[in-house]
């Protein structure tokens, strides 16, 4: 009559047995997922530049042990927002995007500071009435890399005729985005002292290859011989440039001045045939700050809000034959 107790007590025991098990297992895979999560939306995969800037994201998470949701806006702001929220849902540790455009960002910011899930500001800047939103912003000095192309222009200039008047055509980014806002208004402040440079016309060629050689050949039906100096927003779209200078039988480097930003590898090779002149550099390799600003944020560190990359301009005039591969 005691054996149904005894068989009772050893299957009671044999589960409890597993259920510490359980526990024991949960408690590791637990440890396991202590790793720092960081949800990453990239705006797009427009450019050399862009798909570098994923890359280096991607190679310093996986250097610094950092698990990383990565998303593609693939230049949709909604879709944008959309992720952001995805990873508040989630509960990620950090959250670093890069914005498409400046505006439409407050709503969903406040959303993670409200989960307490500090936000970093990858590449371009946003534009927000409450500037507590978002922790950090690292990337280039877009207004500063518009200065150095007006520099180089102002440089340009003053090796030619006295006579020489210089008309420009800028080929902008995507409206409303901070590269394009601020590269702009830092070429058009340093160029404004001198008036022998005069801006022709200003189009959007929205960052991208195709654009880019369809406002070029809109802009060279438009001015013909008039058009001295082309000011590309990016490489992406010089590269469009070029090609429809190839087709309206115009020297690129020589019939007109070519200035660009990014400071691709394509595009410093170019620059060295003599087919660009002058090539501002925007680096996309991010990847290492990010990691080191979310860990930061995680342990409490005190961070700077905005750290810049240290860049330089590169001119026809230098000597960059021991320049090192770009990486990008």
């Amino acid at each position: 009559m005691q054996k149904p107790r005894f068989w009772a007590f050893l299957m009671i025991l044999v589960l409890f047995m597993a259920a510490l098990t359980g526990c024991s297992n949960r408690a590791k895979d637990d440890k396991k997922d202590d790793a720092l999560l960081l949800g990453f939306s990239q705006l797009g995969s427009e450019s050399g530049w862009r798909i570098g800037n994923t890359i280096s994201v991607q190679d310093a998470a996986q250097a610094a042990g950092v698990r990383l949701m990565l998303e593609n806006a693939n230049q949709s702001q909604e879709k944008q927002l959309t992720a952001l929220r995805s990873f508040i849902a989630y509960r990620v540790d950090v959250i670093a995007f890069s914005p498409i455009v400046q505006d439409g960002w407050d709503n969903v910011l406040r959303e993670a500071k409200e989960a307490g899930i500090p936000v970093i500001i990858e590449d371009r800047t946003v534009v927000t009435k409450d500037e507590s939103l978002y922790a950090v912003h690292v990337g280039s000095d877009f207004y500063s890399e518009g200065v150095m192309a007006g520099e180089y222009l102002l440089k340009k200039l003053s090796t030619l005729p006295p006579e020489t008047v210089l008309n420009v055509v800028e080929l902008t980014g995507t409206q409303g985005s901070s590269p394009m806002l601020l590269r702009s208004a830092g070429f058009h402040d340093t160029v404004a002292k001198e008036p022998r440079i005069r801006i022709l016309d200003s189009v959007s060629g929205d960052f991208m290859i195709s654009k880019g050689k369809e406002c070029v050949r809109l802009m060279l039906e438009k001015y013909g011989s008039d058009f001295d100096v082309l000011f590309s927003h990016n490489d992406a779209m010089m590269y469009g440039a070029l090609e429809a200078f190839g087709e309206y039988g115009v020297t690129p480097g020589k019939d007109v001045i070519v200035i660009s930003v990014d400071g691709e590898q394509e595009a410093i090779d170019l620059l060295k045939e003599g087919k660009v002149n002058c090539v501002v550099e925007c680096t996309p390799m991010l990847g290492e700050a990010i990691m080191q600003i979310a860990k930061d944020l995680v342990d409490g560190k005190p961070v700077e809000r905005e750290i810049y990359s240290s860049e330089r301009a590169f001119t026809e005039f230098d000597d960059l034959s021991q320049l090192a591969p770009r990486g990008y």
